[in-house]
């Protein structure tokens, strides 16, 4: 064969183990470390539009129309944290669907799709307390499950929902739209503040 030949066979050789070590390397740090771009101002965003939606609810021509009001904001809120999820994954160079960020979603997603199935049901029962901590425990539970691959503030915050979800479910006479706009509303603004403060975003 020809030496020159040779030698180019060589250097693509070379290439092709060192691209497969970089790899390899890129794969092991992101499964080693954390998922750092849980959104900060997303999170603070999120709060705001539950402390809206609270505010609305709570208003008498929309007494009837509570979980149209809060199921509206659910989905505006998980719309502004999506985004700003995968903006700040972009600014931090961390791959949203690389082995943490899909760890992070798979830990979270469980619990939200289990408030989606279980509201319907819910919403028969008449009560609106049974729904707002509902919704609290099983956010928070993901969250926290989510957060376990996160920075440490993320699965406090879990914990808050779910405590605050908890008080709702067990107190009797607690308003419901109280609880919601401490838990969505005042735990995302508080640990979104935290989070931008030290984590950036």
């Amino acid at each position: 064969m020809d030496p020159a030949r040779q030698r180019s066979d060589r250097v693509v050789s070379m290439e092709s183990h060192a691209s497969a070590n970089l790899r390899f390397i890129r794969s092991t740090m992101e499964s080693a470390g954390a998922f750092t771009s849980v959104p900060g101002k997303g999170g603070v965003a999120m709060g705001l539009v539950a402390l809206v939606a609270a505010a609305v609810a709570s208003l008498p021509r929309f007494t009837g129309q509570w979980l149209e009001v809060w199921i509206a904001a659910a989905g505006v809120g998980g719309a502004i944290g999506s985004v700003a999820m995968a903006r700040k994954a972009r600014q931090r160079g961390q791959r949203l669907f690389g082995a943490l960020g899909r760890r992070f979603l798979l830990g979270l997603t469980p619990s939200i799709l289990c408030a989606i199935v279980l509201t319907p049901f819910l919403s028969t029962t008449g009560s609106s307390s049974l729904i707002a901590g509902s919704w609290l425990l099983l956010y928070g539970a993901g969250v926290v499950a989510g957060g376990m691959f996160s920075v440490r503030l993320v699965p406090v915050m879990g914990a808050v929902f779910m405590l605050v979800g908890g008080i709702c479910l067990v107190v009797p006479g607690l308003s419901p739209n109280l609880c919601m706009a401490v838990g969505f509303g005042g735990a995302h603004i508080v640990f979104g503040t935290l989070i931008a403060r030290y984590y950036g975003g």
